[in-house]
C-alpha cells in the first residue's frame, strides 16, 4: 500500500512538473504555439512589435487603468510560460505587476522633425530585447511625449497569437472597444489537431475555405475524408475522387515546399549581426489603391505587393546591383481562422511563398504578373500543410525544430504581412489613433520584414531590417510611395479607348 501511494505521489509529482511547477494548475500550450516559443535566436526574436501614434497625448496612469480594465480580461495576459519535460504549459503569474508591463520610454532629445527618427531607432532596440520569461510575455512601451502626443510600442510574443489575433485583441483597448466573448476553456488546451477537427472538418466556414482558395462544400468534405480515410470508404465513387483529387493536391504541395530552391543571393541575404532598424512611411491613400486595381482588374492586394516588389528591386539598383531578371521569395502568411473568430488568441495561420519580380522595372507588367502568380496559389493546401509543419516542429527537441524551420530561412528573404485595419480612425482613452503599424518576426537567418496596413482610410507600408543586411530600411521605404506613383501614373496612361 505505501509503496503504491508512493508512486502515485511521484506520478502527481512528474505531472505537475510536465507544467513546470509544483502546486500550480498549468494549461497546456498548443504544439504551434510552442513551436514559435522555442523559436527565438540571438538574431530573431519572435515578437510582434508594433507602433501607436496618438494625438492629442495620454497618460500612463490611465492607459495602466485600460489595460487592467480591458486587456487583462484576456487570461494569456496574465500568464507565464513554464516549459516541461512534457513541452509548455500557460501558468498564472501570481507575481503579476501591471507597472512590469506598462512602461515609460524617454527617447532622446531630438530637433523638431526627428522625433521620428528617434522613435525608429528605439523601437528597433526594443526589437532585440527579449521578454522576460519569469512573467507573462509582453510590455507596452509609452512615450508621453511624441510630437505634440504620445507613441506606444507594442511587444508581444509570437507563442501568444498571430497577428490577426493580436490586432483583434489589442483593438479592444481603443475607446468603445468590445470585451473578449464569454466562452468555457477546453480542457487540455487546444492543438493543432483539436483546431482542424473544430473549424477544418465540421463548419469548414466560408472565410476559411476562401483563405484556402476552395469555394465548395465538396473540397471540405474531402479534407475530412483525407483525414479520416475509413469515412471516405462510406461516401462511394463519387467521394472517392474527391479524396483522390485532394491527396494529389496534397503531395503536390507538399513537394513543391520540399523542393523549392534555394533564395535569390541578394545583399538582403547573408548572415545577421542581431540588430534590428525599422522605418515606415506617410499612408498612401486607400481610394487611389482602390481605384488602380479597379481599373487594371487587379485585387487591392496585387497592386500592393506589386509596389513592394519594385520598391525592393529600386533599393537594390540604388546600391549598384544588377538587378535585370532578378526575384526573390517572400512567405506570406494567410490567415486560416474565420475572422469572427480573429479574438481567440494562439496561432492559425500558414505560409505560402510568393516569389516577387524585383527586377521587372516596367509597373504595369509587374502587378499583372504578381497577379498571375498569386492566382497560381489558389486551391494550394500548402499554408495547411506549412500549419501542420510547425505543430510537428512543436513535437520535437529544439536542435531538431532549428533544423526543420531553417528550411524555410534558406527559401526565403523576407517575411511579408498585408492585414486590413479598421477603416474609420479610432480613440484611445480620447486621443486620436493617427497611426499604426506593426511587424511579424522573422525566423532563422531572415533578416527582413514588411508590412503593409490598411487603416483609418490610408495604407501605411513599414520595414524592419537586420542591420547586416540593410543598415538603413529607410531607403526601402523611400520608393514605395514612387513607386505607387509610376503605377498610377502608367496606369492613367493606358489606352483605355482601345
Amino acid at each position: 500500500m505505501v509503496t503504491r501511494i508512493a508512486a502515485q505521489t511521484v506520478a502527481k509529482q512528474a505531472r505537475r512538473a510536465a507544467t513546470g511547477t509544483l502546486g500550480l494548475a498549468g494549461e497546456r500550450m498548443s504544439k504551434v504555439d510552442t513551436a514559435w516559443l522555442r523559436m527565438d535566436s540571438p538574431a530573431n526574436l519572435m515578437m510582434i512589435v508594433g507602433v501607436w501614434t496618438l494625438s492629442p497625448g495620454i497618460a500612463h496612469a490611465d492607459l495602466c487603468a485600460r489595460i487592467e480594465d480591458k486587456l487583462l480580461k484576456y487570461g494569456r495576459f496574465r500568464q507565464r510560460v513554464v516549459e516541461g519535460a512534457a513541452g509548455a504549459s500557460w501558468v498564472e503569474d501570481r507575481d503579476f505587476n501591471i507597472a512590469r508591463h506598462v512602461v515609460l520610454e524617454k527617447l532622446p532629445k531630438a530637433v523638431a522633425g526627428r522625433q521620428q527618427a528617434a522613435l525608429q531607432q528605439r523601437v528597433g532596440e526594443l526589437a532585440m530585447q527579449p521578454l522576460d520569461r519569469r512573467h507573462p510575455l509582453w510590455c507596452f512601451h509609452l512615450v508621453e511625449d511624441y510630437q505634440g502626443g504620445s507613441a506606444l510600442i507594442v511587444r508581444i510574443h509570437h507563442c501568444i497569437a498571430d497577428g490577426i489575433a493580436l490586432i483583434s485583441v489589442t483593438m479592444s483597448l481603443v475607446d468603445g472597444g468590445a470585451p473578449p466573448p464569454e466562452r468555457r476553456p477546453r480542457a487540455g488546451g487546444g492543438d493543432a489537431e483539436d483546431w482542424i477537427a473544430d473549424t477544418l472538418i465540421k463548419p469548414f466556414t466560408d472565410v476559411t475555405l476562401k483563405a484556402l482558395g476552395v469555394t465548395d462544400g465538396a473540397a471540405a468534405r474531402s479534407l475530412a475524408m483525407l483525414l479520416d480515410p475509413q469515412e471516405g470508404l462510406h461516401k462511394g465513387m463519387s467521394g472517392s475522387m474527391e479524396l483522390a483529387r485532394l491527396a494529389y493536391q496534397v503531395v503536390s504541395d507538399a513537394a513543391a515546399l520540399a523542393l523549392m530552391p534555394d533564395d535569390s543571393k541578394t545583399r538582403l541575404k547573408g548572415k545577421p549581426l542581431n540588430a534590428k532598424r525599422v522605418a515606415w512611411c506617410e499612408p498612401i491613400p486607400l481610394d487611389e489603391v482602390k481605384a488602380v486595381g479597379k481599373a487594371l482588374g487587379c485585387s487591392i492586394n496585387d497592386v500592393l505587393l506589386s509596389c513592394v516588389a519594385g520598391a525592393i528591386g529600386g533599393y537594390l539598383r540604388a546600391q549598384g546591383d544588377d538587378v535585370q531578371g532578378q526575384e526573390i521569395r517572400a512567405m506570406i502568411p494567410i490567415n486560416l481562422r474565420p475572422l469572427e473568430h480573429a479574438w481567440k488568441l494562439g496561432n492559425r495561420f500558414g505560409l505560402v511563398p510568393l516569389v516577387l519580380p524585383v527586377g521587372m522595372d516596367n509597373p504595369v507588367e509587374r502587378v499583372y504578373e504578381v497577379r498571375r502568380r498569386m492566382n497560381s496559389l489558389k486551391g494550394s493546401t500548402q499554408p495547411l500543410l506549412a500549419f501542420g509543419l510547425l505543430a510537428v516542429a512543436g513535437l520535437l527537441i529544439k536542435p531538431a525544430q532549428d533544423a526543420m524551420l531553417n528550411l524555410f530561412g534558406r527559401k526565403t528573404t523576407a517575411v511579408m504581412t498585408n492585414v486590413p485595419g479598421p477603416r474609420e480612425k479610432l480613440k484611445l482613452l480620447g486621443a486620436t489613433l493617427e497611426q499604426t503599424m506593426f511587424w511579424v518576426p522573422q525566423s532563422g537567418d531572415i533578416g527582413l520584414g514588411v508590412s503593409i496596413l490598411s487603416y483609418g482610410g490610408g495604407v501605411q507600408f513599414g520595414v524592419i531590417t537586420d542591420t547586416g543586411m540593410c543598415p538603413d530600411p529607410q531607403k526601402i521605404i523611400d520608393e514605395f510611395t514612387p513607386e505607387f506613383d509610376r503605377l498610377l501614373l502608367a496606369t492613367l496612361m493606358l489606352p483605355w479607348g482601345e
